[in-house]
């Protein structure tokens, strides 16, 4: 070995990377950006563990202060109250895991719900079953069945593991590699030949989709076998919702592919976009009780009305015509994000 040739290479490289400024700037300002981005929203000093609904009440963040339960709760930790106006918001947020227990106000005897599935659910009862010893008021505490199907948190989970699964493909393998084509010489090559761009993108798009559906299929069959999903709706608008959210992500891509020539900025813009997309789109857990400026922000990301839709459709048996706004705004996120990477697409 030549220590003089690997000097050499070494230096090479890391005069490549300190040349190239947006390369070399982003790799610092991304995980700045990442850190002060959740320190925002989960630094604060109170953390949140485990949410409890409560009703009646008018909503938003609930404070316990002035009922029955104030001496028994004001010391819990790591506990967010959510209120509710009636039993039947509380009830249906429950069912869907975005509050782990929900508890009825000014009652005697003391009501409270939880879900049978959820973790999360049994120790808040141990939590506050050992925080209401002995009863306020000598007030007897019942627990109540929650009525109708209960859905798993495995029903719950399925559906953003394949839209993160499905995220992560369409980002990754349209945006990053066609940055690479063009950087190798690829694109270059292909403009020579009769080739257009409309084609080349379409033909991108097209395959993607194509093995993101695949992948899907099979992740879907095999996962099925395991745990036996519950599907309250039907399957054809499930596959056009999936389509849909997969041309959505598939069309981001583009974007970022289209005037994209160093390998490390593509990379930082895909982890900047990706991961925010992954914690804000209610992939591993409810945004249930954050605050209204983190919930309108996640808005703005194609995976969160992709699985809203996909969650309505296989917890609940909705229609194409019950998630109509969430279609809407994948199909029109989708033309938007085509007509700018057409616009902007250039091959060398």
């Amino acid at each position: 070995m030549s220590w003089k040739r690997f000097w050499a290479v070494f230096m090479a490289r890391n005069r490549e990377f300190f040349r190239d400024r947006s390369a070399f700037g982003w790799n610092f300002l991304f995980p700045f950006l990442i850190v002060a981005g959740f320190g925002m929203i989960f630094g604060g000093g109170n953390q949140v563990a485990y949410k409890i609904g409560v009703f009646p009440h008018t909503g938003g963040k609930a404070a316990l202060s002035d009922t029955q339960l104030s001496r028994y709760t004001d010391d819990l930790k790591y506990i967010e109250f959510i209120g509710f106006k009636t039993q039947a918001q509380g009830l249906d947020k429950l069912k869907h895991h975005k509050v782990d227990l929900l508890l009825k106000l000014g009652s005697n005897p003391v009501k409270y719900w939880i879900g049978e599935s959820s973790p999360n659910g049994y120790l808040v009862e141990k939590i506050l079953l050992a925080s209401l010893a002995p009863p306020p008021e000598n007030a007897t505490i019942i627990k109540q069945a929650i009525p109708g199907r209960q859905i798993r948190y495995i029903d719950w989970l399925f559906p953003g593991i394949l839209g993160m699964n499905m995220m992560f493909s369409a980002l990754w393998g349209v945006g990053y590699v066609v940055v690479r084509y063009r950087k190798n010489g690829v694109l270059k090559r292909l403009k020579a030949t009769p080739l257009n761009a409309f084609e080349y993108l379409s033909a991108q798009m097209f395959s993607r989709l194509f093995l993101l559906l695949f992948t899907l299929l099979i992740v879907w069959i095999g996962c099925d076998l395991i745990f036996d999903f519950y599907m309250a709706g039907s399957y054809v608008s499930l596959v056009i919702l999936f389509c849909l959210g997969a041309t959505s992500l598939t069309s981001m891509g583009l974007v970022l592919a289209s005037r994209g020539t160093s390998e490390e900025l593509t990379t930082g813009i895909l982890n900047f976009i990706s991961w925010p997309m992954m914690f804000l789109s209610e992939v591993w857990f409810s945004l249930e009780g954050a605050p209204e400026w983190i919930k309108a922000f996640a808005q703005i990301f194609p995976l969160t009305h992709l699985l809203r839709a996909v969650r309505l459709v296989m917890n609940d048996g909705a229609t194409l015509l019950d998630v109509t706004p969430e279609i809407l705004i994948m199909t029109l996120t989708s033309l938007v994000f085509l007509t700018i990477g057409a616009l902007l697409f250039k091959w060398n």
